[in-house]
């Protein structure tokens, strides 16, 4: 009887020991998945950083071509206003001249009739 406590009490360590054991393992897997996870962690805020940065150098190169294309095109546009606005008024003012003419010339017509002279043909 003996013999079979004595089987029993070994049977009983060994699963002890190797239960301890793959406790311990555990303990080193879930330590080196923490540390895993705070470097991917660390490693993705990086990256993330990156892009941001990388970003932002983008967007302020694209303003600044938008900015100096609205200065170009401010110019363009105010040349051409002006430009258009002198042949406008040159149109005016010789529309104006023509305009004056012919009512000088309805208004002698009328004075002529008034007195009588007779129309020139």
């Amino acid at each position: 009887m003996q013999v079979r406590k004595l089987g029993s009490f070994i049977l009983a360590s060994a699963l002890v020991v190797s239960a301890s054991g793959s406790f311990a393992l555990a303990q080193d897997s879930a330590g080196h998945d923490m540390k895993a996870a705070g470097t991917d962690t660390k490693d993705a805020t990086k990256d993330t950083g990156h892009a941001v940065a990388t970003g932002t150098k983008k967007t302020a190169t694209g303003t600044k071509k938008v900015y100096h294309k609205s200065v170009s095109g401010t110019k363009t546009a105010a040349h051409k206003t002006a430009d258009g606005t002198k042949t406008v008024g040159k149109d005016v003012g010789h529309g104006t001249k023509v305009a004056a003419k012919d009512t000088a010339h309805g208004t002698e017509k009328v004075g002529d009739k008034i007195a009588g002279k007779p129309t020139p043909q």
